[in-house]
Parts: structure tokens; sequence; C-alpha cells
């Protein structure tokens, strides 16, 4: 698959903005392992391949196990996600697929549960700002695996 376009080099201060964003989720009040699932899972619902491959090279350098990435899909039924994890994930399809489905008090209230406001706030950053990337490395074809050189991302291992 080739690059229709270069995204970044026609938006650079957009993009620019968008990057900067991104870095100040990493200093979020949530762990870097919830991050990890939660813009993996948004890819994946989004179909954004370079996205996919980039979260599940950004996890396992950060320490997760594959075993819970290959579980991702299907973590209502996985055992390896904790009560915390899958109301985020919950919460993260939920958004992503806001023109689909309502958000309904029940899940809000069981996200409360778990998460104080401000964590709840910054998980939705997390999901919107994802989104946001997907919507440019989808329809511009960015190559999976591209920028793994620029981000550090062949210390994962995963090629």
């Amino acid at each position: 698959m080739a690059q229709r376009l270069n995204y970044a080099s026609y938006a650079k201060e957009l993009i620019g903005t968008l990057q900067g964003m991104t870095k100040m989720t990493k200093n979020a009040s949530l762990d870097h392992s919830l991050i990890d699932l939660v813009t993996l899972r948004t890819s994946q619902i989004n179909g954004c391949a370079f996205c996919v491959d980039m979260h599940a090279k950004e996890a396992k350098i950060h320490g997760e196990r594959e075993l819970r990435l290959y579980h991702l899909p299907v973590f209502r039924e996985s055992p390896l996600f904790s009560e915390r994890e899958k109301a985020a994930l919950e919460w993260t399809e939920t958004v992503t697929r806001l023109s689909e489905t309502s958000v309904s008090d029940d899940l809000y209230a069981r996200l409360r549960e778990h998460f104080s406001e401000k964590e709840v706030t910054d998980l939705t950053c997390v999901i919107g700002i994802i989104n946001m990337w997907n919507r440019f490395a989808v329809p511009f074809q960015t190559p999976p695996g591209s920028l793994d050189g620029l981000y550090g991302l062949d210390k994962a291992g995963l090629s």
C-alpha cells in the first residue's frame, strides 16, 4: 500500500498541535498500559492498520503481555482484563462509535465506579485524539511500520 498523501507536510501546524496533544496524554492521570489498550482498541475499531501496528508495538515496549493484545477484541469475555480496564474499553468502544450508539447512564455509572472525573476526562481525551489520528492514517493510507525507526518502535521485536 502506498501512502496517498503526506498530510503532515501540508498541515504542519495542525499536525504539530495534534502531536503535542498526543504527548500530553502520556502525562495524563492514566497508566501507560491503559492508554496503550485504549489506543490499540480504538484503532482496531476504525480499521487503522498504521495505528494498530504502532500501538501494538508501543504496548509491547511498555511491557504489555502479548496474550492480552490478542484478547483485546474479546475483552468482555477474557479473564485477562480487570473490571477497571473493561469499563475503560467499553467506554472506548462507545465513544468511538458515537454515530452507532448512545452513551448510556449505565455505562457512565460503571465507568465512574473505577475512574475519577479527571480520569474520565483524560480517558475521553485519549480516545478523541486517537480517533483523530485514525482519521488521517486511514484515508491517506499511511503504511504500517513506516515510522518505526523515527519512534523507536523497532525495539518491540515485532515485524
